[in-house]
């Protein structure tokens, strides 16, 4: 695997975890459109954020090997990116329309 497979992978695991957010609470949906972008740019964000405690893609594919635990880790700061993303959206935008 390469690094930019291992991004591509990240997002695809935000944006899964932020429909699946959306579809279980109905309060926090934007639907499948807007879910589908916060989880995108939620994901990123927090990899970007997080990504330097050394589970960035680049770490994770060191001299050449794959470390399962750095990816393991990517995964779930992912997935925790889409879902807080989508929390943090949803909370302004209900501040916004009040």
């Amino acid at each position: 695997m390469t690094g930019t497979f291992i991004s591509l992978i990240s997002i695809i695991i935000g944006i899964t975890a932020a429909n699946t957010f959306g579809y279980f609470k109905k309060t926090y949906s934007f639907g499948l459109t807007g879910n589908t972008l916060i989880g995108v740019f939620g994901s990123v964000l927090l990899i970007k954020s997080f990504g330097r405690l050394g589970f960035d893609p680049w770490s994770i594919m060191q001299n050449e090997s794959f470390n399962v635990s750095l990816f393991a880790i990517n995964c779930l700061v992912s997935t925790i990116g889409g879902v807080l993303g989508l929390i943090a959206a949803k909370t302004l935008y209900n501040k916004l329309n009040q």
